[in-house]
């Protein structure tokens, strides 16, 4: 009995779990990658690799059990534990190059390979990798597998083109800049699958905010502008608070058909998905 009450609990539809995608969305994710790769240099520096890859594990592990707790869309819990999949999937990627010499060409191809499997694993239980699916509690693990892989891909993606590469932290930022671009052409002129334009955006989010993180960071020696990882960390999450906070009271990220946050006021919206 344990374990059909255990099983229901995994599959059992109820609420949906993410946000809708807007331009809120894409804009704060953005910055998020941005806020993990300074917080995650910061950290590192100050405290060292092993105590902070424990704080950063400890702190993401927190956040998404929060996250799973919830049952449901939360706007605040959602974000904090994008922001700490951002911090520790920036020192899991950092790990293997910096503690094991792997080299970024080989931990991006690595990180490629396990966010394959979980794609593949995930359509084929689910037969869906829509974001607007997400709900039940087995979707949702598999989309924070997915995330943190593309977290961890995206981080050794903008360290190859900036460092392997020798493009340097803005031509690397640029680079991707364009390359998100993709999707939205692809998506209106090539007839792209949108759950495939979505996935390629989202991966491409993570390069393109880490490399504009470490270009704002990094030493003037090094082709940054110097103004300290540390101060970096804090402008994004400063930034990622206000347009949090935004989203949490008029509720402009709830997908349509999620039961009315009370915390918003108690309005329900017709809200327009992108699917």
């Amino acid at each position: 009995m344990t374990n059909r009450r255990a099983a229901a609990w995994f599959t059992e539809r109820g609420a949906l779990r993410v946000p809708e995608i807007t331009i809120y969305f894409w804009v704060i994710k953005a910055l998020s990658t941005a806020m993990g790769e300074a917080t995650s240099d910061f950290l590192v520096h100050r405290l060292g690799p092993e105590p902070a890859v424990g704080l950063g594990f400890a702190m993401f592990a927190a956040a998404l059990a929060l996250q799973f707790a919830t049952r449901r869309y939360r706007t605040w819990t959602y974000w904090f534990a994008v922001c700490m999949v951002g911090v520790f999937g920036t020192m899991a990627a950092d790990v293997l190059h910096v503690g094991f010499g792997v080299p970024y060409t080989a931990s991006s191809t690595l990180y490629a390979v396990i966010l394959a499997a979980v794609f593949i694993t995930w359509r084929g239980t689910e037969r869906t990798l829509s974001i607007h699916s997400i709900d039940t509690t087995r979707r949702e693990v598999f989309y924070w597998a997915a995330v943190v892989a593309t977290f961890a891909m995206g981080t050794a993606l903008g360290d190859m083109t900036a460092t392997t590469l020798h493009w340097g932290y803005l031509v690397s930022g640029l680079f991707f800049a364009g390359l998100i671009m993709l999707p939205a052409i692809g998506g209106s002129l090539l007839r792209w699958n949108r759950i495939f334009a979505f996935w390629f955006a989202y991966v491409t989010t993570r390069p393109l905010g880490a490399s504009f993180a470490d270009y704002l960071g990094k030493p003037v020696s090094v082709h940054g502008l110097g103004l300290g990882d540390g101060n970096a960390a804090l402008i994004f999450t400063a930034a990622i608070v206000c347009l949090v906070g935004y989203l949490a009271i008029t509720g402009r990220d709830e997908q349509r058909g999620q039961p009315v946050n009370p915390g918003h006021g108690g309005h329900a919206r017709a809200r327009h998905s992108v699917r």
